[in-house]
């Protein structure tokens, strides 16, 4: 890493500039209404081979024009210049360790919530260890937040823009106003949804269930990954709705995201889960994930995008 966190160099409307002369401004619709798309893309140091692997890159790209479509952003960016603005950037850093990168279209300059554009873009790489306490902590204790998950019915979680994420704020700062250190969402009709900034499976009789994505839940790319590896090393894996009471009574239980990983539930309203220990079929689950996202697993190569330059 050439530069320290708080100096760290971002990619910013077509330059690579220190994070702190990155200017927006404060009347644009992105500072005023949340109005903008994203992306977190987990990136993965091979320390054998010298090279950091981007992961799933081309799902993530589409993804997030996706959701630009889904907001009418009227988006000049294409997925090479996606691609060239991470690569660019994260060179310039010089990293050699595992990273969480934000790229981000926003509408930038004069503009009301009704606007198409300008859509402009930054891209910023942050080492893992310096991202959100949850997503650095090794299990959780859960509570169901009384707030529900947004629906397709009125702001879609299917669009992963900035401001749904105040929907997961307010479920995040009930739990830890309780002393939890996160919680989960049920949909509209009180189905099991997902958590905040991350999506949820239990395990019953070494069956992996998750929720439907009709249940109120992003398209996560964790959440297909999970879904993949888990179906090709022979798991029974089900896609279905989850009532509330089945939290309480699973064998296992975790949350999965870019951030996050796969992060065990150990309780879920004081109730422990697997009496509170870490499963035996999440913790495989996860070490198969890291084997995958790093470049050990070669089966999954077509998944990675190289760095650097060999």
């Amino acid at each position: 890493m050439k530069y320290d966190v708080e100096n760290r160099r971002i990619w910013f409307k077509g330059e690579i500039l220190n994070v702190n002369d990155a200017k927006i401004n404060i009347l644009a619709p992105t500072s005023q209404f949340g109005l903008n798309v994203f992306e977190g893309i987990p990136c993965y140091w091979n320390d054998e081979e010298k090279q950091l692997y981007a992961f799933r890159l081309d799902d993530h790209y589409e993804r997030l024009l996706k959701s630009a479509r889904l907001l009418q952003l009227d988006c000049k960016y294409t997925k090479e210049d996606f691609t060239k603005a991470l690569v660019d950037v994260v060179k310039a850093n010089e990293y050699d360790e595992n990273l969480s990168v934000r790229q981000t279209l926003f509408v930038d300059e004069f503009g009301s919530w009704g606007s198409e554009g300008p859509v402009e873009m930054f891209v910023a790489p942050i080492p893992r260890g310096r991202t959100s306490a949850e997503y650095n902590k090794k299990g959780l204790n859960c509570c169901v937040t009384s707030w529900r998950r947004i629906s397709d019915e009125n702001l879609s979680p299917r669009i992963k823009c900035g401001a749904n994420y105040i929907n997961s704020r307010v479920g995040q700062r009930e739990a830890l106003r309780n002393g939890y250190d996160t919680c989960i969402f049920l949909n509209e009709v009180g189905k099991v949804a997902e958590g905040p900034g991350s999506c949820f499976f239990i395990v019953k009789n070494k069956e992996i269930i998750t929720p439907k994505l009709t249940d109120s839940v992003l398209e996560s790319i964790t959440r297909d990954t999970i879904l993949k590896i888990a179906i090709n090393e022979g798991y029974k894996v089900t896609e279905r709705t989850i009532d509330r009471t089945e939290l309480y009574t699973c064998d296992e239980a975790f949350l999965c995201g870019s951030a996050m990983e796969i992060t065990p539930v150990l309780s879920i309203d004081k109730y422990g889960i697997n009496n509170c220990e870490i499963g035996t079929i999440t913790s495989d689950i996860h070490l198969r994930y890291l084997d995958v996202v790093s470049g050990i697993n070669k089966d999954y190569m077509s998944w990675l995008t190289p760095i650097y330059d060999k």
